[in-house]
């Protein structure tokens, strides 16, 4: 006989895990105990060496859909064991290593509880089972237990009890167990304040008039898992445009949500990849490519070639797409830049010139979890972006990384998460959003604390982004006087390449990659603005060896929401300006140009009047956009253009090998930098487009020139510098067809690429880069 106390960490409270243990136990003769505490689940256990090797084994491999085994250690127990049985013990409180668990989708099971009119769940838009449900939407602090939820206001009715203590029932100790005895409920209002009631429409409930109102063509919000959202049907071209109109959302894309597989096939084409995601616990939105089959109302996502479509993820989407037989917008119910609204009074506030109808439940959200988005390139899954159903899961970090001591990284302005490192492993926060307004920043500060809580993380070192300017950066600072601990400054772009690093396992004492960082821009190491570089970089520092060149960003900000600005400033850095007007001064692009005030554009140029120099390759493609037509005069997003330019790119010419059909771009070296210059193909742009050449090959023509450009680059570099590995990130790799061009090209060279699949190669996975950086650069001073 042998007596042993074995420690699991990962993924293990709140996922019925105890459960598994107990049953195990059971079956493998063995005595004990299990509970929850602070570090994951301990079990003490005693039982022959047989016994306890299979119970191991098989612990490991019947572990529950939703839990995840990061460590599991076995020592002899020397204390007093009093066991004549295995039971279940109740949980401990102490130091917090533990895990949250996302929040995860309907499981079939209780999906097919809510239609089965014999049970007792039937039509309950709040059922769930320890395999799925709300978890860190509604969770004030750890241990998971019912009392730390906001679960804790609805008090168990006698059978809800009794399946929860029930060890072999699949609600046992699922904490937001409940029914419609005993659980929250949901309710219908009119947002003009007359009263409204199911049996108005006919319908069974309110949540079954929910589907009705959206075939009639209104706007109703919802109040859901991680936040309330605004929904109407995704084929009447009215009312798509009556939300965007009163939302004040004029372009960027809506999300949808169909009742099924069959109904989004509908309208895209579907992988088994893309299949898989759709229906997994997880459930994000997945960018799929439209197809011509049947279209949706023109305005869902005017200017793309993909629709970001989502299934069900609670009993109350189930319930309402019941009888839904086509899609539905469902897009963040928020005033515009501002977060999501949560909370029922502030969404009648905010939203109550917006919807028609409020769909509210009296469970409150602690934490707000926007939808997740994601799409398969190549088989692959990227992450664009991580809250609802992945964050705020642990990523472990690569060897060298274990003993660490906890680090807070801030983040970034746009796009942000924050970054809490221990012990080997990362815990990213969910999207949270541009912190350039108010309330945006306050729901950044108001999560962030909650987190500092949940997981009892005290930072020993704060890493913050090297913008002066970034709320993130100046709260970091802050942080770090207050509670005077170090604070660490990093690089934009190299923390970048190192969250791609981290997420790959790249190990700490790796030699350097050649990383290949493309964005908007981000604070340079000399002052400037950078966003097309190329870094030779470790996790505890990085060369610049080349870049692209610089050109003025007219007017600042306005850059971004202006994109004619960027082909202005770029037709003057290449010296062709004096060229359009003799050679191309028919081009509309010419005349469009001549209308605008040169004379002070110039003068803001030349004295660089809040119109600083980056190489930022987002704004090239802007430029490029506007140049041929594509949303010219204005965006409404950052990045519109670029996504524009991509959507109508001729696949064609794209497959098509001739070099006629690649635009050139020249290189220079000063110094000690390299540099690409987008000259020659500014020229023969202008070239084509007084030919007359259509946008698509135009389109075609810049992706594979640019793609060229980068590989060649890294040719050159990669022989210089001796290195085979490149790690391509930012936010402009996001663009499917240069990351396509590039990591083709790279890999015939037999050059290894390094890609983000967990994180964005976005800002939103700029904080996990900071935490890797500032922890390589504690290891290598102690």
């Amino acid at each position: 006989m042998a007596t042993e106390e074995i420690r699991v960490r990962g993924t293990v409270q709140g996922v019925g895990f105890r459960p598994t243990v107990y049953r195990l136990a059971k079956a493998c003769g063995l005595s004990g105990d299990v509970c929850n505490d602070g570090e994951g689940v301990l079990i003490r256990v005693s039982g022959s060496e047989e016994a306890l090797t299979e119970f191991v084994a098989r612990l490991q491999t019947e572990c529950p859909p939703l839990a995840i085994i990061n460590q599991l250690t076995r020592v002899i127990y020397k204390g007093e064991f009093k066991f004549d049985n295995f039971v279940i013990s109740t949980s401990i409180s102490n130091a917090i290593k533990t895990e949250i668990t996302p929040d995860a989708a309907t499981c079939p099971q209780c999906q097919k509880e809510i239609f089965d009119p014999f049970s007792r769940f039937f039509r309950y838009p709040f059922t769930n089972c320890t395999h799925c449900g709300p978890r860190l939407s509604i969770i004030r602090a750890i241990p998971y237990d019912r009392c730390n939820t906001s679960m804790s206001a609805f008090v168990m009715c006698p059978e809800c009890a009794k399946e929860y203590h029930d060890v072999e029932n699949r609600r046992f100790h699922a904490q937001p167990v409940a029914c419609h005895v005993c659980g929250p409920t949901a309710w219908l209002e009119r947002a003009d304040g007359k009263s409204v009631t199911a049996s108005m429409f006919s319908m069974l409930d309110d949540v079954d008039a929910v589907c009705t109102l959206l075939q009639k063509g209104e706007i109703v919000a919802i109040k859901g898992l991680g936040g309330i959202h605004l929904a109407c049907d995704a084929t009447q071209e009215n009312v798509v445009q009556k939300l965007r109109q009163r939302k004040k959302r004029y372009h960027k894309p809506f999300a949808l949500m169909a009742r099924d597989i069959e109904i989004i096939e509908q309208y895209c084409i579907v992988n088994a990849k893309e299949k898989e995601l759709l229906t997994s616990s997880a459930a994000p939105i997945v960018l799929l490519q439209a197809s011509d089959k049947k279209q949706l109302a023109s305005s869902v996502a005017s200017g793309q070639s993909t629709l970001g479509f989502m299934l069900p993820y609670t009993p109350l989407h189930h319930l309402i797409l019941r009888r839904m037989n086509r899609p539905i917008v469902l897009t963040s119910g928020n005033l515009a830049d501002e977060p999501q609204c949560i909370d029922n009074e502030e969404a009648r506030e905010k939203l109550g010139t917006i919807a028609d109808y409020f769909l509210f439940h009296n469970r409150e959200i602690i934490n707000r979890v926007d939808d997740s988005v994601v799409r398969v390139l190549d088989d692959k899954v990227q992450t664009i972006r991580r809250a609802r159903g992945y964050a705020p899961a642990s990523i472990s970090l690569p060897p060298g990384f274990h003993k660490i001591p906890q680090i807070l990284a801030m983040g970034s302005e746009l796009k942000n998460t924050f970054c809490l490192l221990r012990e080997g492993e990362a815990i990213l926060s969910q999207h949270l959003g541009d912190l350039e307004n108010a309330a945006a920043f306050n729901a950044y500060q108001k999560t962030l604390n909650l987190y500092l809580n949940l997981f009892e993380h005290q930072p020993e070192i704060i890493a913050i982004d090297k913008h002066p300017e970034y709320l993130s950066s100046k709260l970091g600072k802050e942080l770090a006087d207050t509670n005077k601990i170090p604070i660490h400054q990093i690089q934009h772009h190299h923390a970048h390449i190192a969250a791609c690093m981290a997420e790959n396992g790249i190990p700490l004492d790796s030699p350097p990659v050649l990383g290949i960082a493309l964005d908007g821009l981000g604070y340079g190491d000399d002052g400037t603005l950078w966003g097309g570089e190329f870094l030779l970089a470790d996790y505890r520092k990085f060369q610049r060896l080349a870049t692209f060149k610089p050109v003025a960003m007219v007017g600042g900000e306005q850059a971004i929401y202006q994109p004619w600005r960027n082909t202005y400033a770029q037709l003057i850095a290449a010296k062709l300006w004096d060229d359009c007007q003799e050679q191309y001064a028919d081009l509309d692009i010419v005349k469009f140009l001549n209308k605008k005030p040169l004379k002070l554009l110039n003068q803001l140029i030349e004295k660089k009047i809040n119109s600083l120099p980056a190489s930022s390759v987002g704004r090239l493609f802007d430029a490029v956009a506007a140049a041929i037509g594509i949303y010219r005069d204005e965006c409404s997003y950052e990045g519109q253009a670029a996504i524009a330019l991509e959507a109508i790119v001729d696949v064609n010419s794209l497959n098509n090998d001739k070099e006629t059909l690649i635009y050139p771009f020249s290189f220079s070296f000063s110094d000690s930098i390299y540099c690409i210059d987008p000259r020659p193909m500014w020229q023969a742009l202008l070239d084509d487009l007084q030919q007359q050449i259509p946008q698509p090959v135009i389109a075609a023509k810049f992706h594979k020139g640019l793609a060229n450009a980068i590989v060649e680059m890294v040719q050159h570099l990669s022989k210089k510098n001796l290195i085979n590995q490149v790690v391509l990130t930012g936010g402009v790799f996001q663009n499917c067809i240069l990351l396509e061009q590039v990591t083709k090209q790279l890999q015939a060279l037999g050059i290894k690429v390094l890609t983000h699949n967990l994180v964005p190669a976005n800002d939103g996975g700029l904080s996990l880069g900071q935490a890797v950086i500032a922890a390589a650069q504690l290891i290598h001073e102690c």
